[in-house]
């Protein structure tokens, strides 16, 4: 399924963002400040946002072409840590007396400066004991920082941080002075006092625009532009079939438009954020099924269901991602309802006859399978003689033949 993008202010596209890699929500709920002083002054932006969020395009002939504006996202979660932290060969750079790193994937372009705004996931345990006491990923939402405004326990991350580049993952080792120092962790009482930890942190991206200003600091329309920026980059990525890169812009757009930040909007603000937010997760689904992350894709487009139970892209990417996983009714589910809100889109019709065909083939292949196991029972062959057991019957009844000859005789 194709749908066109949506192309967002010029001034916004020329505007320099980082690349991001792995999005969520934001972590804490906090109150959006200057909600009402964004009504006034501002009808333009409103204006324009409406149109951009009523702008609806048609499904395309061919899904393999894909060119979006309603799009979804991808989470690049590293494989779970049962074994504890992760082991890495690679070099160990040293960042300061307290903080050394090692990379467990190489990012991108360049640097955040101080007081960008970066984003990140984590996992950190207790260096001795090898226990982990939080995992970002886990919790599905990923962390923002301000460098150079971290909290005191944060500081060595925040070094860490400083040296990565977006998209990177890495090893952190931090001595206690930088982490929860000689007290330990109130929050995390198995944090011990004077405790090395080790971070397995990737760097989602960051934000120099807004040097030092938190989301939560923003304005409605504040966070809803930078998404839309985000949304924008994303899409030229997707067209240049840089999907890790795309997906990372995807990701960064929806940390924007987080649950917290969604629950406080009504009527034509909510209505402008998720202009921006549901083809940001629409996108991030096409990009999952290209990748074969079925099950990734299968959640983006249930979150756009949940706000819109009849988006036409989101049905017909679930269903795509169910079929690829043999869920063949719950794909013809997804598939028909789609049709009843497109009933001519050749796409939805197209993907049908292929799931009736697939449940043809399996049938015949079932039918040549089990072939005669409730057919006619065969006939029964008829035993072959024994040739000496015969020759033995034929000589026990000449000798009885003879025996009576002989006695009739006798008499």
């Amino acid at each position: 399924m194709a749908i066109e993008e949506m192309v967002g202010r010029e001034e916004e596209t020329t505007m320099h963002w980082t690349c991001i890699s792995s999005a969520g929500v934001g972590r804490k709920k906090k109150r959006l400040k200057g909600g009402e002083k964004t009504v006034q002054g501002r009808r333009e932006t409103v204006q324009e946002w409406e149109k951009a969020g009523s702008r609806e395009k048609e499904l395309s002939d061919d899904d393999n072409d894909i060119v979006m504006e309603n799009a979804s996202f991808v989470r690049n979660e590293p494989p779970q840590d049962d074994q504890g932290p992760p082991k890495v060969d690679s070099e160990v750079e040293i960042l300061h007396e307290k903080v050394k790193k090692q990379i467990i994937k190489e990012g991108h372009g360049h640097k955040p400066a101080k007081l960008a705004t970066c984003f990140l996931h984590y996992r950190a345990w207790v260096e001795h004991s090898s226990h982990k006491f939080e995992d970002t990923w886990q919790e599905q939402h990923p962390i923002e920082l301000i460098l150079g405004k971290e909290k005191k326990e944060m500081a060595g991350l925040g070094i860490g941080i400083a040296s990565m580049k977006s998209g990177e993952r890495a090893l952190l080792h931090v001595g206690w002075e930088l982490g929860y120092g000689e007290e330990g962790s109130f929050s995390f009482p198995n944090v011990p006092p004077m405790a090395d930890l080790l971070y397995e942190v990737e760097l989602i991206g960051f934000d120099d625009i807004k040097e030092g200003k938190a989301r939560s600091d923003m304005t409605v329309e504040e966070r809803i532009e930078a998404a839309d920026r985000r949304k924008v980059e994303g899409n030229a990525h997707f067209k240049d079939e840089k999907l890790q890169e795309a997906m990372q812009q995807y990701e960064m757009a929806i940390a924007y438009m987080g649950d917290d930040f969604m629950f406080q909007l009504f009527g034509k603000y909510r209505d402008m954020a998720l202009a921006v937010k549901n083809p940001c997760h629409l996108n991030m689904a096409a990009c999952l099924i290209k990748l074969q992350r079925y099950d990734e894709a299968i959640g983006q487009c249930t979150i756009v269901l949940s706000e819109d139970e009849n988006n036409v892209k989101a049905l017909f990417r679930r269903g795509k991602a169910r079929a690829a996983l043999g869920q063949t009714e719950a794909a013809r589910e997804d598939f028909q309802r789609a049709r009843k809100y497109a009933p001519e889109d050749k796409a939805i019709l197209k993907e049908l006859r292929s799931l009736a065909e697939h449940d043809k083939a399996v049938y015949e292949k079932q039918k040549e399978i089990y072939k005669g196991i409730f057919g006619p029972r065969p006939e029964p062959k008829p035993k072959k003689s024994n040739l000496l057991v015969v020759f033995w019957h034929w000589l026990l009844s000449l000798i009885h033949r003879l025996f009576n000859l002989v006695r009739r005789k006798t008499d």
